[in-house]
């Protein structure tokens, strides 16, 4: 026991002196200090720090409680980016009719906008499309594979810069 705790801490020590802090420079009155990470508000700042997309079960548009959480995060923070505006875009597995799977698509897009909206957001600041089967994100025939691709991705459009 004494062992591990140990050896938990000497792991902590040794990750703290690697940590690298990042440095200023200063090149003249008023400069500022270098910033790393996405922007706020930027479509990497929601990837990174919130989350883009939810995931459904095989032929299902219905959301869990992991869905849930993540468009939870989304709403506040297309709450605390006011101006940015998203499409939601809904994808399927390769599995099934071109037809079929752009009317789950639709679906998937849509449950994801309306829990949204239901979250406060306003409908304006949300499109959908349904991309079907079309925008694979991951390649193969097999459950691992399908499962990535039965998705809705959130994705910054742009900006309204009133934040209507």
């Amino acid at each position: 026991m004494n062992l591990k705790l140990l050896g938990a801490f000497a792991a902590v020590a040794l990750l703290a002196a690697c940590a690298n802090k990042p440095t200023t420079t200063a090149s003249g009155a008023g400069a500022a200090a270098a910033t790393s990470g996405p922007a706020p508000g930027s479509e990497q700042d929601l990837v990174a720090n919130v989350g883009d997309r939810v995931f459904y079960a095989f032929n299902k548009s219905i959301l869990t409680a992991t869905d849930k959480a993540t468009l939870d995060r989304q709403a506040a923070w297309l709450a605390k980016y006011p101006q940015v505006q998203v499409l939601v875009a809904g994808n399927c597995d390769d599995r099934g009719t071109e037809e079929y799977n752009l009317a789950l698509g639709a679906r998937r897009a849509n449950a994801a906008k309306e829990y949204l909206i239901a979250k406060g957001v306003a409908a304006s600041r949300i499109k959908t499309i349904s991309y079907g089967k079309d925008r694979p994100v991951a390649q193969g025939d097999n459950e691992q594979a399908w499962a990535q691709n039965r998705n809705a991705i959130t994705s910054v459009q742009g900006s309204n810069p009133q934040g209507n």
